[in-house]
């Protein structure tokens, strides 16, 4: 058998002599990633879906749960358990087979008339590698995750399916052996159990490539980026769906992301404020005043903490006021009105003073330091236009590319997911910020409705408990995006869509990658 020593520093000089009751449930689960690690990086890869060997391991699943587990017929067990059978479960302990055999018969089996558990394999979650001892095939590992669904009854009354919900998620490993021409299971470990929100668990298919691609076609959204932030780093960047008919979307698709330039204009700006060099309370009418607010002595009220927070008093923009002008709704800082000729008031004021275009300004501070080569306010010819996702109306009709020459700090920054990302991850660790400018961003400056806030930039969502989350979206035609970041548990997500209505599946993906926190972020945006 392999000699190894595993990430946790536990030594095995022999599968085959292991003493497995010395290890707690917690170090097999790293013991066996560990293995199939090892088994990966020494040419032995999974196994395809249409391998015998996956076929034969996927019938003996069957015979074991669908079977044994799902209908109680012991004798499935009795008959795939090698007589050297264990169990490994991260709540219960360690059992043999003749222990494991007992506690079903007098647990989950002991009165089948009046309790059920089914155990139903996630679509596309096994994998299977093969095990060899000079060149002889003698085991199989399979990995996977599962879920475990329970029905009761009251006594004398009959199981019904409706009642049926769902308890446990669960992942496992299993190691078969192939002793004399026959399967036998050997090992089990069954972990990281965790009860989980229906909802969300049902959109387990995300990790299924072909049931995404078909969800996105059922809901008409051309493409959609993914990005997922844990531990504070950008840890999966996804791309589904094509830029255009027959064109498969790249993992670095460039997209407009709408709104979510201002993030990043007022990053550029409490930067500059963390370096001494700008003032978050100075007036900006020092550095630039409009025309058409110029004889308004409210033009003196506005600051960068007031423009950052959506304070100022402006429209969302002037050319929706019947005049076309510029003008003040309220006097600035006394409520909460959302601007995008706010973040503009700034790029002109950053302008004026620092005489550099605002995308030169980020280039420095920003997006060179982080490495954001895709990333700019503006097209130019370095723009590869192979790579971007036009935009869509709901009907599937394309829009005519805005192919915007100067920098709006409001919108129609192009970016990737992957640059995007590496910035909310940089923003969520306070990168390049004072520990007081920090404080400010994250600390509400005006209420938007219950529970909801506006800081320095981003959107601040009460979610109980101390927890808290940072947001920003985006929407403009053809444009649907939304990010949300989980500072105390340096969790994150990023979602960016090509279509009107790409809003519709921000829901399940919320669910899905931010378990209760997205649940409770959907409940105050629908209360």
């Amino acid at each position: 058998m392999i000699d190894l020593v595993l990430y946790d520093q536990i030594p095995i000089k022999s599968v085959k002599n292991m003493n497995f009751k010395k290890y707690t449930p917690f170090q097999f689960k790293i013991l066996f990633i560990g293995f199939l690690i090892f088994l990966t990086q020494t040419g032995f890869s999974q196994e395809e879906k249409n391998s015998e060997l996956y076929k034969i391991i996927m019938s003996r699943d069957s015979l074991l749960f669908n079977i044994g587990f799902n209908t109680c017929d012991i004798s499935q067990f009795e008959n795939l358990f090698s007589d050297q059978f264990e169990f490994f479960h991260d709540r219960d302990g360690v059992s043999n087979k003749a222990e494991f055999l007992h506690n079903l018969k007098n647990g989950l089996c002991i009165s089948p008339a009046t309790y059920q558990s089914r155990r139903e394999l996630v679509e596309g979650s096994t994998e299977i590698y093969p095990l060899y001892k000079k060149g002889v095939l003698y085991g199989a590992i399979q990995t996977g995750i599962h879920r475990f669904y329970e029905t009761s009854a009251a006594k004398g009354e009959s199981l019904l399916k409706k009642n049926e919900r769902l308890g446990d998620t669960a992942r496992f490993t299993h190691v078969w052996i192939l002793k004399n021409g026959t399967w036998k299971l050997q090992r089990s470990l069954s972990y990281d159990h965790h009860a989980v929100n229906s909802q969300a668990e049902k959109m387990n298919f995300f990790t299924n490539k072909e049931e995404i691609e078909k969800w996105l076609q059922e809901n008409k959204v051309p493409t959609l980026g993914i990005g997922v932030i844990n531990n504070g780093k950008l840890q999966q960047v996804e791309v589904f769906g094509e830029l255009k008919k027959g064109v498969t979307a790249p993992y670095n698709t460039i997209w407009n992301v709408a709104s979510l330039t201002k993030p990043v204009t007022a990053i550029v700006a409490l930067k500059l404020v963390s370096q001494g060099k700008w003032g978050l309370d100075e007036p900006v009418y020092k550095y630039w005043t409009d025309p058409d607010i110029a004889n308004d002595p409210n033009n003196k009220l506005i600051t960068t903490r007031i423009i950052l927070s959506h304070q100022t008093g402006f429209p969302n923009w002037r050319y929706m006021n019947e005049s076309g002008k510029l003008d003040f709704k309220f006097k600035p800082g006394t409520k909460y009105q959302y601007s995008g000729e706010g973040l503009e008031y700034l790029r002109r004021a950053l302008e004026s003073k620092f005489h550099k275009t605002l995308n030169e300004l980020a280039t420095e501070l920003i997006f060179e330091p982080l490495k954001m080569t895709d990333t700019k306010y503006f097209w130019d010819a370095k723009t590869d236009e192979s790579r971007f996702a036009i935009g869509y109306d709901k009907k599937g009709n394309a829009y005519e590319t805005n192919k915007n020459k100067t920098a709006n700090a409001a919108d129609d920054l192009l970016t990737t997911i992957k640059d995007y990302g590496t910035f909310l991850c940089s923003v969520m660790n306070g990168d390049g910020l004072s520990k007081k400018v920090f404080e400010e961003m994250k600390s509400p400056q005006v209420d938007t409705k219950k529970n909801k806030h506006f800081g320095l930039g981003f959107e601040i969502y009460d979610l109980d408990n101390g927890e808290y989350a940072l947001s920003h979206g985006g929407a403009d035609k053809g444009a649907q995006t939304l990010v949300f970041l989980l500072p105390k548990t340096k969790q994150g997500i990023l979602i960016f869509t090509n279509v009107d209505d790409g809003y519709k599946i921000y829901e399940k993906l919320l669910l899905h990658y931010l378990g209760e926190n997205g649940k409770k972020i959907i409940d105050i945006e629908t209360k």
